[in-house]
């Protein structure tokens, strides 16, 4: 099988357990590191799939690599590969297949819960990963939102920040993160201070680094299963020559 392209933005933002989970099921991955100045491809033909991860930047902003990703991901699209984005990488996915990217109602950052939707899509992809309630367990690390893409479908919702989770055919999208570890949790917790800058008094979205790293060995486990269930889903979609 030929490698799943994983793009990282920023060096902290890896592909955390993505990576070990495709490696649990010996799929091979090739990390392109756009923070060490590494080009986007122009096609997909090299690879079985593309994982997107997040990053502090906006789709927004005026960086080199952002369009020719989205061509990629144009690309992907039309040549059947499945797409996996998390957090930027959602928003990339949608705003190549024609979605836009503005401010979140409110800024979300640590461990949070979201909302089965109602229909065929989140029954396929999320499965028996949710709790009772039909509600997940998920990380949060973001000021922004993706729409919903023409041809796309939301699976996933909470109250402050609609739009947590799409799939459109192969791809899925997600403004929330299920492949943390507590590793990175902590080292993303360097960053805090500067991320809640003027948040005073902090929304009930916004966790303090002592409260996300206390939850982590509780909230992980659960987290962990819904990553496993949307990433067994998406696999099937690889192209396998």
């Amino acid at each position: 099988m030929k490698p799943i392209a994983i793009f990282r933005h920023t060096k902290t933002e890896g592909p955390g357990y993505f990576a070990t989970f495709l490696d649990l099921h010996s799929i091979p991955w090739q990390l392109i590191a756009i923070d060490r100045g590494e080009t986007v491809p122009v096609h997909v033909g090299e690879f079985s799939g593309l994982c997107l991860m997040g990053g502090p930047m906006s789709v927004n902003d005026s960086l080199p690599w952002i369009e020719p990703l989205c061509a990629l991901i144009r690309d992907a699209d039309a040549s059947g590969l499945p797409v996996i984005g998390h957090c930027l990488g959602g928003q990339l996915i949608s705003k190549a297949l024609g979605g836009h990217i503005t401010r979140s109602p409110v800024k979300e950052i640590g461990w949070g819960n979201a909302g089965a939707e109602n229909n065929d899509s989140a029954r396929h992809w999320l499965g028996e990963s949710l709790d009772q309630s039909g509600v997940a367990t998920v990380f949060q690390w973001h000021g922004e939102t993706f729409s919903i893409p023409p041809g796309a479908q939301r699976i996933l919702t909470n109250p402050f920040c609609a739009n947590q989770m799409f799939t459109r055919g192969l791809h899925l999208a997600m403004q929330c993160h299920v492949e943390m570890t507590i590793e990175m949790i902590s080292e993303w917790c360097k960053s805090w201070p500067a991320e809640v800058e003027g948040l005073d008094p902090l929304p009930l979205t916004v966790q303090t680094p002592e409260q996300m790293l206390a939850q982590g060995q509780d909230r992980l486990p659960a987290m962990r299963q819904l990553a496993e269930h949307l990433y067994s889903v998406w696999i099937r979609g690889l192209k396998s020559d």
